[in-house]
């Protein structure tokens, strides 16, 4: 016998329209390109958004068609969320760190029809468009006082392309599985791999997400999304901020500025922040040379890399609790939080610094098991380490437009790729990474893909790289090269300079190491977790 409830779809659009009605005095705030303090009202924003929907309506675009954003955190990309979403278009957020013809493969492989682009990603863009001849719509996101030259084909400014279209929208009744967003992460080697999100899947997650022990939002806040937009949809805050009636304080192109991050956090007095830790170790930095202080923040989020504990302790000098939390892009992202900072007096402070840089409990709608080689369940004792494995209703299970891969090997579970350990009490941490891909202030890089860019050099017989420590991005790259005959005058700045035009300037290793010869398998393989003991204790040169 079922239940006698009524089955009204999960839905985006029913956020939109709760925080319209409910929720439309919240204020959101954005610092942009081409106004420093942007300020205006949930009712406006979704006003603005009715708008944007009619003038999309006019591309002749069909339901699940893709329309991508290359574009920083603020109120025209919040707008271009929901206009898309909402319209039964899929919004497709770009990164525009990736390498170009990453960027290249990522909107052909979309089948993006639309783009919209912020103006500090123009040059980026002009020079590949004519290499995505699906787009039919450049969409530069600024005014038309500050709309720049460009050379993308029939581009026109956002806000001409809004304003003059009516304000009221018939919004389309949607299936609650239908797509709404498309990301993609370079988590792994190879190409891109697409996560497409329905409707349920990111509605049920920014519910997750708005719990006390995962981010706690409430409208009594202020949140600072400092993680972007184009990265697994700013960790869902778009979504549930709204949700809750919180005030949205967006940075725009200036999330890694201690200085702009502090003056915005005391004027708009953000309790809520969220971000990687790089981000965060600039904020600090800026705190500790200027002497601010920041008065009304109260919580952190730290994801995306492992959070050193100096971050924490410095933090909790200014009164802020550090909430670690892990995901992936496989998972909408949120899988675990860290909220024993609220428990802390039961530890002696050794257990308490241990406890809290675990990635945390699951949150409610994330299972998870680890397993041995074998693929067998392994206890949650502390002890066991094994490969990490989770399901549930906002976990992908297959990517876009591609079938069967390993990570979807055991049905009904995602391979995350990380080797973890649990406790007891649920408290998760990741112990190694079973795929050799290195993580640099929140963002993958492809140790092969680097090695392949290295073993292209006439002068390399071999090489390797692992990922090291570093105080800043919490984790580099480490080229280890084995010379060719011949090589012997190889040097490091000649072999760094070789990866220029070749990979993203971010990917370059930060050192190179030369060695007679690298430790190998019984099968060839090198022996990365050999070479990771070699250099267990490495320091980057200052």
């Amino acid at each position: 016998m079922n239940g006698s409830m009524m089955d009204v779809p999960l839905t985006i659009t029913s956020i939109m329209h709760h925080a319209d009605r409910v929720n439309g005095d919240s204020e959101i705030v954005s610092v942009t390109r081409d106004n420093p303090r942007h300020r205006y009202r949930y009712r406006d924003a979704f006003r603005r958004t009715r708008q944007l929907a009619n003038a999309i309506a006019g591309w002749g675009l069909g339901s699940g068609d893709r329309v991508a954003t290359l574009a920083w955190n603020d109120y025209r990309h919040f707008e271009t969320y929901y206009a898309a979403a909402c319209s039964g278009y899929v919004c497709h957020t770009i990164n525009p760190r990736l390498f170009p013809e990453q960027i290249v493969y990522i909107i052909n492989h979309a089948e993006d029809r639309a783009v919209f682009v912020d103006a500090d990603f123009l040059p980026l863009v002009e020079a590949v468009a004519d290499k995505c001849p699906g787009v039919e719509h450049w969409v530069v996101l600024t005014d038309e006082a500050h709309m720049p030259e460009t050379s993308l084909p029939g581009a026109i400014c956002y806000e001409r392309l809004v304003h003059g279209h009516s304000d009221q929208f018939d919004w389309p009744d949607l299936d609650e599985q239908q797509a709404c967003a498309l990301c993609y992460t370079s988590g792994t080697t190879g190409n891109p791999k697409g996560v497409l999100y329905s409707h349920r899947s990111t509605l049920m997650h920014a519910y997750a997400t708005l719990m006390p022990d995962a981010l706690g939002l409430s409208r009594n806040d202020a949140v600072l999304p400092i993680v972007p937009m184009f990265h697994v949809n700013a960790w869902g805050l778009p979504y549930a901020a709204p949700m809750v009636g919180a005030k949205i304080v967006f940075p725009g192109s200036k999330m890694g500025d201690g200085e702009t991050l502090t003056a915005l956090m005391n004027e708009e007095q953000v309790t809520r922040s969220a971000g990687v830790p790089t981000v965060w170790l600039n904020l600090l930095a800026y705190l500790r040379e200027s002497g601010k202080t920041i008065e009304s923040l109260k919580q952190v989020i730290v994801g995306g890399a492992a959070c050193p504990l100096s971050i924490m302790e410095a933090f909790e000098r200014h009164g802020v609790e550090t909430r670690v939390g892990w995901g992936m892009t496989e998972m909408s992202p949120l899988g675990s939080a860290n909220a024993s900072w609220e428990s802390r007096d039961s530890y002696d402070p050794e257990s308490f610094a241990k406890l809290r840089q675990k990635a945390g409990r699951p949150i409610f709608g994330v299972e998870m098991k680890i397993v041995d080689d074998d693929g067998k369940a392994l206890p949650w004792d502390g002890q066991a380490y094994g490969s990490l494995k989770v399901r549930g209703p906002w976990i992908c299970s297959s990517y876009f437009k591609l079938d069967g891969t390993d990570a979807h090997a055991e049905d009904g579970w995602f391979e995350t790729g990380d080797v973890a350990t649990i406790d007891p009490e649920g408290y998760m941490a990741i112990t190694d990474r079973t795929k050799d891909v290195i993580k640099s202030g929140g963002e993958w890089i492809s140790s092969i893909d680097v090695e392949n860019v290295a073993t292209d050099h006439p002068k390399v017989a071999e090489a390797a790289v692992i990922g090291r420590y570093h105080p800043k991005w919490s984790e580099r790259p480490l080229l280890i090269v084995v010379k060719a005959a011949g090589g012997e005058d190889l040097t490091a700045e000649e072999m760094l300079a070789w990866f220029e035009g070749r990979i993203a300037k971010w990917w370059t290793p930060d050192a190179v190491e030369f060695v007679d010869e690298l430790p190998h398998g019984a099968t060839g393989k090198i022996q990365k977790v050999d070479l990771r003991e070699h250099f267990r204790d490495y320091e980057f040169p200052g």
